[in-house]
């Protein structure tokens, strides 16, 4: 695959147009008109439908973008890299994360990263679904108790853990025989556990230490952010993640019923083995340490997200 065409082609791609990209290149329309028809006759498919209406993006032209576009970044970031004789973190750097983590705490972190390095172009994509750096185009993927994968290293940079919550005037569950049946909210997604095995807060199990919940869906919902709403407004109890209930908890619109007893949640920021971390992936994993040094999240100490990096450590 000629690299000149595959640059030429996500150039006309990602700016929607021969216009745009000519204007933003300096090229003449003609040559990258040119340029993409060369790599479509030798890749032997249709990339971009040319109609009245302007350029569209077939099926295989669009796979081929997000497939390619990180990587073109990255021969260019190494290219000025060694121009420069440097390692100024630059380019577009794309990162899946969780949903909660990123409502939570990642709009500050991204905007710290931002201001330290301005020469980046960073994406963060909220979603909850397993993706592939490699297939899927990202830098890195945040991931909640990964399993152990040799196509992936990176960095733990957080601990959490998932608490039993419900609303302040909801009565608590009476513990008899070390275990209570609790009125819960659920998430459509997964499957209900037998049981909870929980430490301390019920008050009837404070002499207890650990008591048994036993969980019975009242109401299933498909996220974890509207489990937390619907429990804030007295639907159930739930057990939910701490960094998502932290600042609840501090403010009264939530009690705890106890902490589950299973170990915490370890939080890892992964990107593929079968290439080397660049400077700008290296930058957010430095960020992400210095924003949580000791590996919990801290309500109180929210401000500190403001971090920002001078350069990479």
């Amino acid at each position: 695959m000629d690299l000149s065409n595959l640059r030429d082609f996500s150039l006309v791609a990602s700016h929607g147009g021969l216009g745009l990209a000519s204007r933003a290149s300096g090229q003449p329309k003609a040559t990258l008109s040119r340029h993409v028809s060369q790599l479509e006759e030798e890749l032997g498919v249709r990339l971009i439908e040319r109609g009245t209406q302007g350029l569209r993006l077939t099926e295989e032209g669009s796979m081929l973008h997000e497939r390619t576009r990180g990587l073109l970044a990255d021969i260019a970031e190494v290219g000025e890299a060694v121009v420069s004789g440097g390692s100024t973190p630059r380019g577009l750097l794309r990162v899946s994360a969780p949903v909660v983590l990123s409502h939570v705490v990642l709009g500050y972190v991204a905007a710290a990263y931002a201001r330290a390095w301005p020469d980046v172009q960073l994406e963060i994509v909220a979603e909850d679904r397993r993706v592939d750096p490699v297939e899927d185009g990202f830098d890195l993927v945040i991931r909640i108790d990964p399993a152990s994968d040799e196509l992936l290293v990176g960095r733990r940079f957080l601990f959490d853990q998932r608490i039993l919550v419900a609303h302040p005037d909801a009565p608590r569950p009476v513990v008899e025989a070390g275990q209570a049946e609790v009125a819960v909210v659920s998430l459509t997604s997964r499957l209900l556990q037998a049981h909870w095995d929980v430490r301390g807060s019920s008050d009837d199990a404070v002499d207890a230490g650990t008591w048994r919940a036993l969980p019975r869906s009242v109401l299933k919902l498909s996220s974890f952010l509207m489990v937390r709403d619907a429990v804030i407004h007295g639907a159930g109890a739930a057990l939910l993640p701490r960094l998502l209930v932290a600042n609840d908890l501090q403010a009264g619109r939530l009690v705890s019923w106890g902490m589950h007893a299973a170990a915490p949640v370890e939080i890892w920021a992964l990107h593929s083995s079968r290439r080397l971390a660049s400077a700008k992936v290296r930058a957010f994993l430095d960020l992400l340490q210095a924003t949580f040094p000791d590996r919990h999240f801290d309500p109180s100490t929210a401000s500190s997200f403001g971090v920002a990096l001078h350069g990479p450590t």
